[in-house]
């Protein structure tokens, strides 16, 4: 001790010693209460308390009165009103803590009812789950507060015929969209895009199917070349070729606004329809509105698809809004759009063909209609016929039912792979595809997109096809 005093003393009152008695310890108890004194303590360990435990007065005082010691105050003082008997396992005798006098600091300043100048309650307190607001009140006050006391109670059991709500087993339904396709919107968007669906991911399959000589008997009829090689009357199958074809026609011109539209071809039914601002076309009058009269100007519709002003490609795109409407509503039943006298005369042709051409048709139809009855499988037509003929085409051989709209292409100005690259943009490469048909053009372009390829030249091709479906062959 005397060996480090030159040292000290030289330091002046900046860190005066304490009294030799704060370091005796009392009667009965050890100085912090840990170290009884029948332990010696080493003389470096001395000196190291006596380097460090030094009045807070002196070298705090700097920072104002604030921190100079208030007499009689605990320096815990915030935590002073929480009642020890609260806590099981605290008692009395296990209270004793460190007083100012054996710290030699001054934690006054820290007493939640002199921080900052405020007096009585600090916020902070009141979100602690043990403490009440009269003890939360009474944080900093000397006056002792109310014991409470508190115990965690289990909450009974509830059983499954009392419970209100329970938690569901199935999934989530899905989000309903509003009646303007925009969820969560105020307003409606007038000008829709790329109405056409989406990759159907849930599909497996995707049938691409040819129209002509593959699912219906059309051009060799006209020409005589299937009666010929069936042994049939050839004059007759000429015939029957130039009757439905005046029907196929008649029908497109009356219905389906083709001299409008024989000039302005598209692939799809929506290929035009962002264009379309959605009008109420149920009253629109489509003979007056100067479409046929400027569409028979050439440098209006272009093979390209460069079209005229905005005003006539809405008016283009009602046209094709308005097919699309038709074709879902006479789809199965285009007796009711043709009238009583021409649905008699469309049933006797129908009838006529299937006879001549030994039912190839209703064979056909076995197959489309196995694949549309499969949720995992689609059909989808790609004709090398204009749209609208084809539309046509559809509806009076029947075939509404198995082709959506959505699912009919042409590829009258874009060729068959270019078809076929658009179907796969929209059904995913996932799916895998199997083209049907008869001609080089869709074998070409199976070959090119590395499809499986499906030859239909006679009635037998038919029926190995419905076989190798009904067997889930394919």
């Amino acid at each position: 001790m005397q060996a480090y005093q030159p040292m000290l003393g030289s330091q002046g009152g900046a860190f005066p010693m304490q009294n030799a008695g704060f370091y005796s310890p009392q009667a009965g108890q050890s100085a912090y209460g840990v170290l009884p004194q029948s332990y010696g303590m080493a003389p470096d360990v001395k000196l190291k308390q006596q380097s460090t435990s030094q009045t807070g007065t002196s070298y705090l005082s700097p920072y104002g009165a604030s921190f100079n010691a208030q007499t009689g105050q605990s320096p815990y003082q915030y935590g002073s009103s929480l009642n020890a008997a609260a806590f099981p396992g605290n008692t009395a005798a296990g209270t004793t803590g460190f007083n100012s006098t054996q710290q030699g600091i001054d934690y006054s300043s820290y007493a939640a009812a002199t921080y900052a100048g405020q007096a009585g309650t600090y916020p902070y307190y009141q979100g602690y789950p043990y403490m009440a607001t009269t003890d939360a009140a009474g944080l900093g006050s000397s006056t002792p507060v109310t014991t409470q006391t508190y115990k965690l109670v289990d909450p009974p059991p509830v059983s499954s015929a009392d419970s209100q709500y329970t938690i569901p087993t199935s999934p989530s339904p899905p989000l309903k969209s509003e009646a303007n396709g925009a969820r969560g919107r105020g307003r409606s968007r007038t000008r829709r895009q790329n109405p056409s669906p989406g990759p159907e991911n849930d599909l497996e399959r995707v049938f691409v199917w040819d129209l002509d000589e593959t699912i219906i008997i059309f051009h060799t009829l006209l020409t005589g070349s299937y009666a010929q090689r069936y042994g049939k009357d050839p004059p007759q199958s000429v015939s029957l070729g130039l009757r439905m074809e005046e029907m196929i026609f008649n029908l497109a011109d009356t219905h389906l606004f083709f001299n409008d539209l024989e000039e302005c071809d598209q692939v799809h039914i929506d290929d035009v329809s962002s264009d379309d601002n959605g009008q109420d076309l149920s009253t629109y009058n489509f003979q007056t509105d100067g479409f046929h009269a400027a569409a028979t100007n050439a440098s209006l519709c272009l093979a390209t698809g460069v079209r005229g002003g905005v005003d006539w490609m809405r008016k283009l795109a009602f046209r094709y809004r308005r097919i699309k409407e038709i074709y879902n509503s006479y789809r199965n039943n285009v007796g009711g759009l043709l009238g009583p006298q021409k649905r008699e005369q469309w049933l006797q042709l129908r009838q006529e063909i299937e006879t001549l051409t030994d039912n190839w048709l209703s064979l056909a139809l076995k197959s489309l209609s196995i694949i549309n009855s499969r949720s995992n499988c689609v059909n989808v037509l790609v004709t090398t016929t204009q749209l609208v003929p084809a539309l046509a085409k559809v509806v009076l051989y029947g075939l509404g039912g198995v082709f959506p709209i959505e699912n009919i292409y042409s590829a009258t100005k874009i060729g068959k792979e270019s078809c076929f690259e658009r179907i796969v943009s929209r059904f995913g490469r996932k799916c895998t595809y199997v083209v049907v048909g008869d001609g080089r053009d869709e074998e070409a372009g199976a070959k090119q997109m590395t499809w499986p390829f499906w030859r239909i030249s006679n009635h037998s091709d038919l029926a190995a096809l419905h076989h190798a479906l009904d067997l889930g062959y394919l």
